[in-house]
């Protein structure tokens, strides 16, 4: 087979241009961000070097911060717990479905829809039984009055309807990446197993969940990642309230930067926020390189 060699600098000049694009749309803000987090700025006018006392007073003086990032860690967590479904359902649609890719497509859906739709239409459905909410009128037919709820207005529950939000919406993107994976699986492997009297669930756990773990993975970033940056469902359905009780960090990063005039003590925010994802995707690919060296 020929080898097509190509020299240093061709490949230098081909990566180049994306390098240098992605260097200043994507590490040069984040840089600027950090310096900005040292300073006390209303992002206006003049700013004056501080040091790291934005940073200590989010870290010991902010009574809003740490809940919002129990709430951030918490939308991820849940997020990721619809992996398993996504895959679950995948594949369901591989095996039974002749031909899924409509079904696919239709629960792909809600992901396309801009989010001020999707928040619209379930704070119409969260709404109270007297503003015609379906949530509370449905179990009000079936004799569950007791579990009605002012669901985006109680603080014990606002954010758990916030989690379901987004579970409902990006179920299918999740499920899309899945069936993809699995379908790329060669067949002759399950046709191997089954003479071998491996197949249904066995074959799954043997085959299908192996051979898935790359694609699983990047489910699990693509969730994770996309949860501690969670802004617009919240900002839409919720706004961060009632009484902070549903901000997560990127709307108190929001709240404290545009409406609070406190740009460096925003930066300071969104600093802690690329922290934490830097964070999260070095521990999830760290596990998943072991998982994947133990089923290679």
């Amino acid at each position: 087979m020929n080898v097509l060699r190509v020299s240093k600098l061709t490949i230098t000049a081909f990566v180049l241009p994306c390098l240098l694009l992605y260097t200043c749309i994507v590490f040069i803000p984040i840089m600027v961000s950090l310096y900005s987090g040292l300073l006390d700025w209303n992002g206006i006018g003049e700013s004056k070097f501080i040091g790291l006392q934005n940073f200590i007073n989010l870290l010991t003086n902010d009574p809003v911060f740490w809940p919002s990032v129990r709430r951030t860690l918490m939308f991820a967590v849940f997020s990721m717990a619809e992996i398993p479904v996504a895959l679950f359902v995948a594949i369901l649609l591989n095996r039974f479905v002749k031909k899924p890719n409509f079904l696919v497509s239709s629960y792909f859906l809600p992901v396309i829809l801009s989010v001020v739709i999707i928040g619209q239409l379930w704070k119409t459905i969260y709404n109270p039984a007297s503003m015609g909410g379906m949530l509370n009128q449905l179990l009000d037919m079936v004799g569950l009055e007791s579990l009605t709820r002012s669901w985006l207005t109680d603080p014990s529950v606002a954010m758990y309807s916030l989690y379901f939000v987004a579970l409902w919406q990006y179920l299918g993107y999740h499920t899309l990446i899945q069936f993809t994976g699995i379908q790329n699986i060669p067949a002759d492997i399950y046709e191997a197993a089954r003479i071998d009297g491996a197949e249904g669930l066995k074959a799954d756990w043997h085959i299908t969940l192996p051979m898935n773990i790359p694609i699983i993975k990047i489910s699990i970033v693509l969730a994770f990642i996309g949860s501690l940056q969670a802004f617009d469902m919240v900002m839409v359905m919720t706004g961060g309230g009632p009484a902070h009780a549903t901000d997560v960090i990127s709307t108190h990063m929001y709240n404290m930067s545009f409406l609070s005039m406190k740009y460096g003590y925003g930066s300071a925010i969104a600093a802690f926020l690329v922290v934490i994802c830097l964070c999260a995707t070095v521990i999830i690919n760290f596990l998943f390189n072991r998982l994947e060296r133990k089923y290679s």
